[in-house]
């Protein structure tokens, strides 16, 4: 992948989440802040728990820092994938946003 491809990809996750916040917001009872600061996207619930996004041009990455831990996510070609076997992406941020928030909430791309 060259740096284009992941710059294009990458703001194509972050636009998805920053979406994602904004239906959420508009349909449940979530009050998610998020802040987009450059290549970081901090998503902050009622309750203060946190979930930071953020770019690692060097690496092709996108790394997420939650209460859960931090993960590193690689473009496959389709989706984000964690480096480590976990998972995609979405259903992370899923997870770990109801787990933090307490609501029912489901981040799509």
């Amino acid at each position: 992948m060259t740096d284009l491809e992941f710059q294009d990809q990458a703001e194509k996750l972050l636009a998805a989440v920053e979406r994602s916040c904004d239906a959420l917001n508009d349909t449940t009872d979530a009050d998610i802040d998020n802040q987009r600061s450059g290549g970081m996207i901090t998503l902050s619930f009622a309750n203060r728990s946190q979930i930071v996004i953020n770019l690692q041009k060097p690496l092709h990455e996108v790394w997420m820092a939650a209460k859960s831990g931090g993960y590193h996510y690689k473009f496959d070609g389709a989706v984000w994938q964690d480096t480590k076997g976990g998972g995609e992406f979405f259903a992370r941020l899923t997870e770990d946003a109801r787990t933090q928030s307490g609501l029912p909430l489901v981040f799509a791309p």
